[in-house]
């Protein structure tokens, strides 16, 4: 049997091959392109020769043909789609930081006045009452102004004598006796306050330990107001300090958090009134101002002997501390 090898050329798997003239063939298997390509002709017929000398026949004549390899056809890329490209000017980023500086300062506006809306509420409703004429309905002002409307300029006058134990009886008014609360308070006429005044210990002021004087003084601000640890009591000699929230946290569990929110509408000449062991003390208000927090002058003992107000301002913030100094009423 003769072998007979030939080179052929083909672009891809899908066309068939030539062969030498004269010859027909049929291609047993396709190569891979990772396999070594060749094709073997599983049979060949002799065609009819035109030559003049025709080439002979083999039988069961079997060839082998050689193939190149074949390079995979790439495939064509697609055209890149360009994206539009954002200029970084000098306007866009001015831009940019205005428009964060605007959104992060008006999430902040919202966020402080929902946490203080118990404090602000009360602004609100004082402007309110400004604006509607109603600024003076405060009732212990309406009481005092209506007494003094009614006072007789002739003082009293002695009761006749009557026989009749009814008609006696019916002589007699109604008795003007004040009242004082078994607990200490402070009342505050401007803006209608009525607050229970906390003492707190004295024992870790002597210790030196700020940090617990700290957390028993804001306890004691859930029930009410406090009289700072130290400091005079009313009637002694010396500084009488009381501190109160004008604003705190709204998830707080205490009753008094915003107790001072209006502090700052008490006037120079207005009155304030202690009650402290069942004993009235009347003060009146000669200044108010503002000081930093490390101003911690303002708790001295020496000099007159005064009432001094404490309370955090801006409202809902503690920037600073808003001070309200009262003299004792001259007996």
């Amino acid at each position: 049997m003769a072998i007979r090898t030939y080179k052929i050329s083909i672009s891809d798997g899908t066309k068939t091959p030539s062969a030498p003239a004269g010859e027909t063939f049929k291609l047993a298997s396709m190569p891979t392109p990772q396999a070594k390509p060749t094709a073997t002709v599983a049979s060949v017929k002799s065609a009819p020769s035109t030559s003049a000398s025709p080439r002979p026949v083999f039988p069961d004549e079997k060839i082998t043909y050689i193939l190149p390899a074949s390079v995979p056809s790439e495939k064509p890329r697609q055209a890149h789609k360009s994206r539009p490209v954002r200029t970084s000017t000098l306007a866009y980023r001015i831009w940019s930081a205005l428009e964060f500086v605007a959104v992060t300062a008006a999430i902040f506006m919202i966020s402080f006045f929902i946490l203080n809306w118990q404090s602000y509420s009360q602004l609100f409703q004082t402007k309110l009452d400004m604006v509607k004429g109603a600024i003076n309905s405060n009732p212990y002002i309406t009481e005092q102004l209506r007494n003094l409307k009614n006072a007789s300029p002739e003082g009293q006058k002695p009761l006749p004598i009557v026989q009749n134990p009814t008609a006696a009886r019916k002589q007699i008014p109604d008795l003007n006796m004040s009242i004082s609360p078994v607990d200490d308070r402070v009342l505050i006429p401007r803006i209608s306050q009525n607050v229970p005044i906390v003492q707190v210990p004295t024992d870790k002021l002597l210790q030196k330990d700020w940090a617990a004087l700290e957390g028993q003084i804001q306890d004691a601000l859930r029930h009410g107001v406090v009289h700072f640890p130290g400091t005079a009591y009313p009637g002694q000699s010396g500084n009488v300090v009381i501190t109160g929230h004008s604003s705190y946290f709204p998830w707080d569990s205490g009753r008094f958090k915003d107790v001072f929110a209006l502090l700052h509408q008490v006037n120079v000449g207005d009155e304030i009134v202690v009650y402290h062991d069942q004993h009235k003390y009347k003060y009146i208000v000669y200044d108010k101002k503002v000081v930093k927090p490390d101003q911690v002058g303002v708790l001295t003992q020496e000099g007159e002997n005064r009432l001094t107000l404490i309370t955090c301002t801006p409202v809902g913030t503690a920037l600073n501390r808003l001070v309200i100094l009262a003299r004792p009423e001259a007996q």
